[in-house]
């Protein structure tokens, strides 16, 4: 039986970017919206975290420079390829492009501040719940391709965490099955103990 006090953790689940549709948050709701998820845990107070949005509109122009770039390197690009490129990011009317500036050499270690990047991008997540959208946390080439960084103004020691794409479900999405606590839960014994 589930606690009421977590339902909107129960309900929360990914929609596809394909199947969300306008609105998306805008304004003040976004910016109350990214202000409440980098409600993150944070060592250091490093904020090692930054945002870039993308609308609609830009995501068409992102997705043929993304082709282009690969056309550039020689790759040959099949239609199926060619056609998730270019709309890649044009089907959900936002996308969040989760940042993580890493500051290396740091007391904090690197992996605690990409940790608290993805708790960002989960924040977003939830976030979007909470006002009533859907959202989706995709990576794919683009957020690992170190040609696609310029394109989109990273720094020397940035890295994307996530494109977490946001809008309104434009269909119902079944639910998944998700694990028992049993199945994740052990208790700690001292090792021969």
């Amino acid at each position: 039986m589930s606690d009421p006090r977590l339902q909107l953790l129960n309900t929360r689940h990914s929609t596809p970017a394909k199947a969300l549709g306008p609105p998306a948050p805008e304004g003040t709701e976004l910016h109350a919206l990214i202000e409440a998820a980098a409600r993150v845990p944070d060592h250091g107070r490093l904020r090692p975290w930054r945002l870039l949005e993308i609308r609609r509109e830009t995501g068409l122009d992102l997705g043929r420079r993304l082709v282009a770039l690969r056309e550039a390197r020689g790759e040959t690009l099949d239609e199926t390829t060619r056609h998730k490129d270019l709309h890649r990011f044009a089907h959900a009317p936002l996308v969040l492009v989760v940042i993580a500036r890493i500051a290396p050499g740091h007391k904090i270690p690197e992996v605690e501040q990409l940790l608290s990047a993805g708790a960002l991008a989960q924040n977003l997540l939830l976030g979007a719940h909470a006002l009533g959208y859907a959202a989706q946390w995709l990576t794919g080439w683009p957020a690992h391709d170190a040609d696609v960084a310029p394109l989109l103004g990273l720094h020397e020691h940035e890295r994307i965490i996530a494109f977490v794409h946001v809008g309104t479900p434009t269909a119902i999405m079944p639910d998944r099955e998700r694990p028992a606590a049993g199945e994740l839960l052990r208790v700690w014994q001292p090792p021969g103990g």
